[in-house]
């Protein structure tokens, strides 16, 4: 009786002591937080009523603030009054915009989506694109949130837009209009090929109802006779809410499979997200296409598809986002979007690239996937099997941002009867581009204009001034080569924006896919069981 009585006051003790600890702690952080909101007030004030120059309380307020968050992460911002309805109006998926998300690379802002069909896509911007100015104005110093709003307005107004391009020595400015932006999140399904054997599904965001949506679009999908693999599109999905990822992945996988863990500073707040409803499709082959724009949500579907061998990535390394933000309403209808957890996929990995965390140096870990194949963390998604990206030079740059596709097919629509593709489109389009002077600039032409400057003034102007005149020549001549060297992917950038223009709903949309290749060739492995399954169990 003895023993169980003083085993129970150790009991009672330890608790206590514990209680006591964390209670301590709790009040340290109260005391410190209470001590340094004092020193900031008293800076504040004394600043504000005794500085040399006026200086608006609202602006010096705005400023400490940022420079407070600032060394935080790169999601983490505040959004005063006057921004509030923006981002309201940016939540819903309805705004006047160019279609854009935008996004952190390191400490530069970055495109990380044009929204398919929208004036940025159209006019050739693409995920990784660095934005450098908006109507004139630098973007510097400021947060993907800040830029993001920048880019909302009146539909109908116009914005200039100055980006860096990788490959590109120069900056690129495009003029847009605003449109309407209406984001919805399933954009199209139906069935990638002629026999009606695989079916597409492309997801733009994550939004309320996406696994709701996913599941009855499949449900129809299901019901068509020799169904033989999924192709899941994600490719520039900017992400969204956590979970319908979760319901996404579950509409795979058996019940009660770890598909995400979050985790925070403390220890009773991690979550983990599992399945729960049984699979609508739990052995048909899956194929997700990626890409660079790919991220956040996104990244989870493809990382927990891939962690649990249950489908193969295709397409190129994905953006790696892996904080998960929620927003704090604040005083006077004002808000911060704050950075409360990463998340963790099923191997246990993290997906984001970005080192926030100017404090520390992390180095990339490998994992293993259910079936023992090698994955690794800290840099987004990588695919099981990449696409080779189309080379995106200078001259493709001039074509879409200038719409020489757009003017010129939109002529020869005009002339014809019916809206079949004609057969020399191609060789006319080039024939008409070197008639017309077309042209573009290059680093090279720059260099050859500074030469020509510089010897204006020499002794030795005349055969200098030759030599550059053949060397400019020889440019011109190498600029029509590669519109000759560059002709499949003219062709098909022609013939896209003949159906763009000819055709509507799906019979659009069926034309259009015919002319992925990442598609293509991702019914191709669907079809081919032994490289589906030899990359899946290597």
């Amino acid at each position: 009786m003895k023993a169980v009585s003083k085993k129970r006051i150790l009991l009672s003790l330890a608790a206590f002591i514990i209680f006591a600890g964390a209670f301590a702690q709790s009040n340290d952080l109260f005391f410190q937080i209470k001590k340094q909101l004092t020193i900031f007030s008293d800076v504040y004030k004394e600043v504000a009523v005794r500085y040399v120059d006026e200086v608006s309380p609202e602006r010096l307020m705005k400023s400490a603030i940022d420079g407070m968050l600032s060394g935080l992460d790169p999601y983490t911002s505040f959004v005063d009054e006057g921004e509030q309805q923006q981002l309201e109006i940016l939540s819903s998926g309805s705004y006047g915009g160019i279609g854009i998300e935008a996004g952190f690379r390191g400490d530069r802002i970055v495109v990380v989506a044009p929204i398919d069909g929208y004036p940025a896509q159209r006019a050739g911007i693409r995920p990784g694109d660095i934005i450098e100015e908006i109507n004139g104005v630098s973007v510097e110093n400021s947060t993907p949130d800040e830029v993001q709003r920048l880019t909302i307005g009146d539909v109908g107004t116009r914005i200039e837009i100055v980006i860096s391009r990788s490959g590109v020595d120069r900056p690129i400015s495009f003029e847009l209009e605003r449109e309407r932006i209406e984001v919805r999140n399933i954009s199209y399904y139906g069935f990638a090929d002629g026999n009606q054997s695989i079916g597409y599904v492309q997801i733009n965001r994550f939004g309320n109802r996406t696994g709701e949506e996913l599941r009855e679009v499949l449900t129809k999908l299901k019901e068509q006779e020799g169904l033989s693999g999924i192709v899941l599109d994600l490719r520039n999905n900017p992400g969204g809410l956590l979970n319908e990822a979760v319901e996404v992945v579950d509409k795979f996988l058996e019940p009660g499979v770890t598909v995400a863990e979050t985790r925070t500073r403390y220890e009773s707040q991690n979550e983990t997200y599992a399945t729960e409803e049984p699979a609508l499709f739990d052995d048909l082959p899956v194929v997700v296409l990626i890409n660079s724009g790919s991220a956040s949500a996104s990244e989870i579907v493809a990382g927990a598809l891939q962690d649990l061998d249950r489908a193969v990535i295709y397409g190129e390394k994905s953006f790696g986002k892996g904080l998960v933000q929620t927003i704090r309403p604040l005083s006077y209808n004002t808000s911060m979007k704050m950075t409360i957890s990463k998340y963790l996929i099923p191997s246990g990995r993290s997906i984001q690239s970005i080192d926030y965390r100017k404090d520390t140096l992390e180095e990339v870990r490998t994992f293993r996937t259910r079936n023992g194949r090698p994955v690794r963390d800290g840099n987004g998604i990588e695919p099981d099997v990449h696409l080779e990206s189309d080379i995106h030079s200078e001259l493709d740059i001039a074509l879409k941002r200038d719409n020489h596709y757009f003017f010129y097919v939109n002529d020869k629509i005009a002339e014809t009867e019916n809206n079949e593709i004609p057969d020399n489109l191609y060789r006319t389009f080039v024939q008409h581009l070197i008639e017309s002077g077309f042209s573009f600039e290059t680093s090279a032409d720059e260099h050859l204009d500074a030469l020509s400057e510089h010897f204006k003034s020499s002794e030795e102007q005349g055969n200098s001034q030759r030599h550059l005149t053949e060397l400019k020549a020889l440019q011109r001549d190498l600029k029509v080569a590669q519109l000759y060297d560059s002709r499949p992917f003219i062709e098909n950038e022609l013939q896209r924006e003949w159906i763009s223009q000819t055709l509507t709903g799906d019979e659009r949309q069926q034309a259009l896919l015919r002319l992925d290749i990442a598609l293509q060739e991702s019914i191709e492995i669907l079809r081919d069981s032994v490289r589906y399954e030899s990359i899946l169990r290597p």
